[in-house]
């Protein structure tokens, strides 16, 4: 008797054939979806920033961003958690509008307890703003349930809900999924990546920011100017190592890779133009965010101002991640020429970043204190306006 033979599978479908089939509502649907999602990112990033100790976590995420880069080559894979991120923004504007007929109620209901206390009309309406108040965690809490999507907060389905409620719900499933979705976020995880990579970034800027910081408090003006000048040159050398060597560590994950300094130089080696193209893009990101500290925001709309700060510094760490690629990538050394073109190149952008991080001192809210922030290397906002 012959074996069966099962059928053979069809080969995999190319790229702009499955985006073919899917139809351009779909297509557009994802494109929405992922900048959708790219916004809640940002803005969460933004917000995280503005929260003492919790601000660890928003370098966390753009140093594990840049490793997944260096790690694959892709400047996508840097962007983590973007379904998630989508997924949880819609069910936050879509909340956000089924709660607005209750808090305009509310209003109203405030206006008249102000008004007439006790009287039967403010009774009734306290009473309508209960009921429409569970009605809308009621409608947002199905539609979460059916998957959060925009179309299940505009139709609710209640033939489904009636067939549901005579089955019983599945409960484990719901609380697996609220397991998994906390172990995706990986927040421990950020905050200590976050964590560690502040301290060997303060670790490296310290003598070089603390000599520019002590400079204006010498009486002589010959010496204040010295220990200006020492300050900036050390502080100009930091800065050619210390951004490849924080994605480094984000790669390895081991607190010895912020003294090797002379890996960095490998890597330069081999990928002189990539490098100097990241290092580039980091200072000419950073330099312009300094014109956000000369005024101090308000404490209520502080995540503002960290939005522009992450929205530069997010793309830093990307370009920074795809220079290292670059480099791994390569076993032997470029040419002489190009090495030391990018190693001339690199002169113009560090001195004038070193510059503008003098400059701020004088012209910053918080005057040389300002000198302790470096938002390009440690956390990708201003920590004192927290």
């Amino acid at each position: 008797m012959k074996p069966v033979e099962s059928p053979s599978l069809p080969p995999p479908l190319p790229v702009e054939e499955k985006f073919a089939r899917k139809g351009a509502f779909a297509v557009i649907g994802q494109f929405f979806d992922y900048v959708f999602g790219l916004l809640v990112i940002l803005t969460s990033l933004a917000v995280i920033s503005a929260i003492p100790v919790i601000h660890l976590l928003s370098l966390g995420y753009l140093l594990e961003a840049s490793a997944r880069v260096a790690k694959s080559g892709r400047i996508r894979d840097g962007v983590i958690g973007l379904e998630p991120a989508a997924r949880i923004g819609k069910i936050v504007v879509a909340a956000w509008l089924i709660f607005l007929p209750v808090r305009v109620l509310h209003g109203y209901w405030l206006d008249a307890n102000i008004i007439d206390q006790g009287t039967n009309e403010a009774k009734s309406l306290g009473v309508v703003l209960l009921l429409i108040s569970c009605v809308s965690l009621f409608c947002i809490g199905w539609a979460i349930a059916r998957g959060g999507k925009f179309r299940h907060f505009l139709w609710l389905a209640p033939v489904r809900f009636l067939r549901r409620m005579g089955q019983p719900w599945n409960w484990k499933g719901a609380l697996q999924g609220i397991t998994d979705l906390r172990k995706g976020l990986r927040l421990l995880d950020f905050f200590q990546l976050g964590f560690f990579g502040f301290l060997g970034g303060a670790l490296w800027l310290a003598i070089p920011v603390l000599i520019l910081f002590s400079a204006p408090f010498v009486p002589s003006q010959p010496g204040s100017l010295l220990i200006s000048m020492i300050g900036a040159g050390m502080l100009g050398i930091v800065i050619l190592y210390l951004p490849f060597i924080q994605t480094r560590y984000a790669v390895e994950r081991k607190f010895v890779v912020f003294g090797q300094w002379k890996t960095i130089r490998e890597q330069f080696r081999k990928a002189p133009l990539a490098l100097w193209t990241a290092l580039f893009v980091t200072l000419l990101f950073a330099m312009p965010l300094y014109l956000l500290k000369i005024e101090l925001a308000p404490q209520e709309v502080a995540w503002i101002p960290n939005l522009v700060f992450v929205v530069f510094m997010f793309p830093a760490r990307l370009v920074l991640g795809w220079a290292a690629s670059r480099s791994a990538k390569r076993e032997t050394y470029r040419h002489w020429f190009f090495r030391w073109t990018a190693r001339l190149g690199m002169i113009p952008p560090v001195l004038v970043y070193v510059f503008v991080v003098w400059l701020t001192q004088y012209l910053s809210w918080h005057g040389s204190y300002s000198l302790l922030e470096q938002h390009a290397f440690l956390l990708p906002a201003p920590m004192l306006g927290l």
